[in-house]
């Protein structure tokens, strides 16, 4: 028995509901990767409640349970980092500090970056400062970056509305020459109607783009983009190339959306028995798992 691709998620964590890690850590796991997951904020339920509690985790806090992740030895053993939401300037920083510390050691690792800051309905979500944080230093290390229409139009200052403006969102992001962005949630002028789209830029210019039409359902649901990033991040762990993991994504997340909207919920639902089938079975692929934890191919 060999171990399993290793991913150290940080990012948010609920008690009730599915977003941040307690969106991402289930798929993956059962998609049969190994996670270390460090909150940076921990709270009851998602803002869209009549109330909320818990807060972001105190710096000293936070920064001990990196030390512990430094002792374990995590860095050097991570095939993949993943980060989303961050709730505090101290803990973004601290969060650049232990990537970049990665990175220098373990210069096999892929580091994917969903700069979750805010979106076209609530606007800017976090602060100026840690939006700051993960322009100037989180993106520019990121081997994959899924900012949404948003995010990518904030950061760059760039209206998104045509193929063209990605590319040029995605030289001005100041993402690593070699590395992929994938713009989520686009309708572009050309994306047929009554769908939205996954579009990936890789490396290679004008001839390096990937398009990904999917339905676009009528239901937005906290934690769909933290869910949609985690099922990128199993698929190319199980040695899926790029495009065929953000398809997936893209099924399985329609899937989970699809069970909440029957169900009523007001959460992603992870569940739902063929949502839970289909990780089961990309947990059993057989395909070459150091492949894909070693290199991204699309």
């Amino acid at each position: 028995m060999t171990r399993p691709p290793l991913v150290i998620a940080i990012q948010s964590q609920v008690v009730f509901g599915h977003v941040g890690n307690s969106a991402a850590l289930f798929p993956m796991q059962a998609a049969g990767l190994e996670v270390a997951a460090i909150p940076t904020v921990v709270f009851s339920n998602t803002p869209d409640y009549p109330t909320l509690r818990g807060r972001a985790l105190p710096p000293e806090f936070f920064s001990d349970l990196l030390q512990g992740a430094r002792e374990r030895s995590l860095r050097e053993r991570a095939d993949y980092i993943l980060t989303g939401y961050i709730g505090s300037l101290e803990v973004a920083l601290m969060v650049a500090d232990f990537i970049a510390e990665a990175k220098a050691r373990n210069p096999g690792l892929t580091y994917l970056c969903d700069p979750v800051m805010g979106d076209s309905g609530p606007g800017l979500y976090v602060p100026e400062t840690i939006a700051d944080v993960m322009r100037e230093r989180l993106l520019p290390m990121a081997d994959i970056a899924t900012p949404n229409p948003f995010e990518l139009s904030w950061l760059t200052g760039r209206g998104i509305a045509r193929i063209a403006d990605l590319e040029a969102a995605r030289t001005e992001l100041g993402i690593a020459p070699g590395a992929h962005l994938i713009a989520t949630g686009c309708a572009l002028e050309d994306t047929p109607q009554g769908h939205i789209e996954s579009v990936i830029l890789g490396p290679g210019g004008a001839g390096d783009i990937g398009r990904h039409p999917t339905e676009h359902l009528p239901i937005a649901l906290p934690g769909t983009g933290d869910l949609f990033a985690g099922l990128i991040l199993a698929g190319i762990a199980r040695g899926a190339p790029l495009a065929a993991a953000v398809k997936t994504a893209q099924t399985l997340t329609a899937e989970a959306l699809r069970d909440a909207r029957a169900l009523g919920a007001g959460e992603v639902v992870l569940s739902g028995p063929g949502f839970r089938r289909a990780l089961l079975t990309l947990g059993r692929a057989e395909m070459s798992c150091a492949a894909g934890r070693r290199r991204i191919r699309h």
